[in-house]
């Protein structure tokens, strides 16, 4: 490329940034409401009180696994009450980024105000000296903000299908026990082709309030949005918003067929959307005003000079591709890397965490290669997955670990604090728990004994809980297919969260088992029509659960703790005591005597009903779950188990693939034998 050439190379990317940040501060600026209940002082109790806040809420509202949190600081009449919302479909990092933008911006935009609230696209913001967190029925003055685009349809047409897809996406909201969130789309017709919507409430509402409060500001829509392409209502408990395009991120949580035709319209030429919100009067007592909005010929001049730049980048890389060493391309998918680009961390930061991953912070090693201990610059404690450089199948671990966890927010499931992907390293760093796996403390004779009936109880119900968000409750529907103890960590509190999603698989929502030539997974958890034809659905993840629940009671392994000689695996045990009423006696020593019969039988009865031979007799998780949470569900019989172990210590599936059962590690003890410690799975489109 010569002088001239490249100096309007130069010229192009220097403009393109020039816009793009011009377009980013556009689309950043708030709407803030202000209030009047007074003013603080920069060095006032209020003031430290909300100092205090505003580094704790971005912080707390990103590591919550709900993209929500609230605070209290300080006495009357200096508390501080705070409340922070995320959208749903954003990551932790964004959510904690924008809800400290907010912050910063309140200083600016109600200086001194006692009370505030700020609006953004990602997240909103309230602070204040009034209890509003007292209920969460309580409701604010709606923010009403709208789309001053009006539709080419009939607008009662188009309000009619407005009104449908956002009750469609309210009622799968409230639905959503774990983020009372979701998003749709609905088709339309050739002038107005797509709605897109979302609902959401706060987490800490009941299904019942969410709905409600929901239904209240959805009443709102003939009054103040009707005609418009687009709006949003917002209040602090609850909020919806509609768009004719896509504004939110991954796929919607349902898509509804075409309900209304307006009339036939030739098709317009492709402009772009200018998105002008207009918010609603001021309410009584609070001051509303809207800072900054996109300037929409920033859009086309932007995508043109970019595509401009991207050809001339295209052909300085391709003349000088040859001359330099060429980057390790890891092949994963655009859509599975979107939601984790904020969480990109710098090699030099891990190697400082880990005293450049010395042995000493080696917490364990498997095919896959090691784990690590490190301490962030911040203070957290962190766990660092060093996939093995040698092993061609780590990369496929490190797109399935990426593509399911960076999108799945449960507290009962292990947060992914970031990855690195920098000098041929492929590093996944998750949050560090303190009370390492639970098979380290449940067949260790000593340590054992801090496993009381509480923390056996709550390991159980914790368990529960994020499997039926996998099969039921996500916006994915997940099947693990390695469920065992060493892949539920636990956290100081004991809170287990299921971890390695290495082996996991995708399933439509309508999709009920799948079938694979290819068994992995670990003996001794396997459903027998997955060890046995290869057959895998969200039930066979019921029977590995059944397993853990009788490994949890009796404190013995399923394989591998037993004499093989003797031809009989847990089941056997455990049925065989429950047949002749002598259940007490093979419960774990520690339990005897100090745990409530009546709920250990009960536990051992889910148990043995999550691990029946036909899947179809098998309870779906959410079933499982209430079992486990009321008294007053009446259990039916089990049938008896039929999968246990050979006594020649393999077994062989109808693919003649014959694996060990079990190993004696070095101290000289069995253990569980996994058949592919290396963890990957073939991640199938949906």
């Amino acid at each position: 490329m010569d002088t001239a050439a490249r100096g309007a190379f130069l010229h192009l990317l220097v403009l393109t940034s020039l816009l793009l940040l011009l377009a980013s501060r556009a689309a950043a600026q708030p709407w803030q409401a202000c209030g009047n209940t007074g003013k603080y002082t920069a060095n006032s109790t209020y003031g430290s009180n909300l100092a205090t806040l505003t580094k704790a809420l971005p912080t707390n509202a990103s590591r919550s696994g709900t993209l929500f949190a609230t605070g209290t600081v300080g006495a009357i009449p200096n508390t501080v009450y705070a409340l922070a919302l995320c959208r749903g479909d954003i990551n932790a990092t964004a959510c904690g980024s924008c809800v400290a933008t907010g912050f910063q911006d309140a200083q600016q935009l109600c200086a001194y105000d006692k009370d505030a609230a700020l609006y953004y696209n990602e997240c909103y913001l309230r602070f204040s000296n009034e209890n509003f967190l007292a209920s969460t029925t309580n409701n604010d003055d709606p923010m009403i903000l709208l789309n001053s685009q009006n539709v080419s349809s009939p607008v009662k047409v188009f309000d009619a299908a407005v009104h449908v897809l956002i009750n469609a996406t309210s009622d799968y909201a409230a639905a959503n026990a774990t983020r009372l969130f979701a998003t749709g789309e609905e088709a339309f017709d050739t002038t107005d082709p797509t709605i897109y919507g979302l609902s959401q409430c706060t987490p800490d509402m009941s299904p019942a309030n969410c709905r409600s409060c929901l239904g209240g500001i959805i009443s709102l829509m003939p009054q103040f949005l009707s005609g418009s392409q687009g709006g949003r209502i917002i209040r602090m408990r609850c909020n919806f918003r509609y768009e004719v395009y896509s504004f939110f991120s991954g796929t919607p949580s349902l898509r509804l067929p075409v309900p209304f035709t307006a009339a036939a319209a030739p098709a317009p030429s492709p402009t772009p959307v200018n998105v002008t919100p207009t918010a609603t009067p001021p309410a009584p007592g609070r001051s509303r005003n809207k800072t900054g909005v996109a300037v929409a010929i920033v859009v086309p001049i932007v995508a043109a000079v970019l595509a401009i730049s991207t050809i001339c980048i295209c052909f300085l890389w391709k003349r000088r591709r040859s001359a330099r060493e060429q980057t390790p391309c890891y092949g994963t998918n655009a859509p599975d890397i979107e939601s984790i680009d904020s969480l990109l961390l710098d090699i030099s930061t891990l190697r400082a965490a880990t005293d450049n991953f010395a042995e000493s912070n080696m917490l364990g090693e498997g095919g896959f290669g090691a784990v690590y201990k490190g301490v962030l610059p911040d203070g957290q404690e962190i766990a660092v997955k060093r996939l093995s450089q040698s092993s061609g199948q780590g990369i496929q671990e490190l797109k399935t670990e990426l593509a399911f966890v960076a999108k799945l927010q449960h507290r009962n499931l292990v947060r992914l604090v970031g990855v690195c992907l920098q000098e041929h390293e492929k590093l996944l760093v998750y949050e560090y728990m303190p009370n390492r796996s639970i098979d380290t403390i449940l067949f260790d004779n000593e340590k054992s004994k801090e496993l009381d009936w509480g923390k056996r109880v709550k390991i159980i119900n914790g368990i529960a809980r994020g499997l039926q968000y996998l099969h039921e409750d996500s916006q994915l529907k997940i099947i693990h297919r390695d469920l065992k103890a060493s892949n539920v960590l636990l956290d100081s509190d004991y809170t287990p969260k299921i971890s390695d999603f290495g082996l996991a698989r995708l399933f439509g929502r309508d999709q009920s088992r799948e079938v694979t030539n290819r068994v992995v997974g670990t003996y001794g958890y396997m459903a027998p029509e997955y060890a046995m034809r290869g057959h895998y659905s969200i039930k066979s993840d019921v029977f590995s659960f059944g397993i853990l629940i009788l490994e949890i009671l009796t404190g013995r392994r399923s394989s591998g703790s037993i004499n093989i000689e003797q031809s009989i695996d847990l089941l056997s045990i455990v049925w065989e005591h429950w047949t002749t009423g002598t259940i007490v006696e093979i419960m774990d020593p520690s339990l005897r005597g100090k745990a409530p019969a009546e709920q250990m039988l009960k536990c051992v009865h889910i148990g043995l009903l999550c691990v029946q031979d036909n899947p179809v007799d098998r309870p779906m998780m959410s079933t499982v779950n209430v079992m486990l949470s009321s008294g007053t569900v009446s259990l039916q019989a089990p049938l008896k188990p039929v999968f246990f172990i050979p006594n020649n210590g393999h077994y062989s599936t109808d693919y003649s693939e014959a694996y060990p059962v079990s190993r004696t590690t070095g101290d000289g003890k069995s253990g569980a034998f996994s058949v592919n410690e290396v963890s990957i799975t073939e991640l199938e489109p949906r």
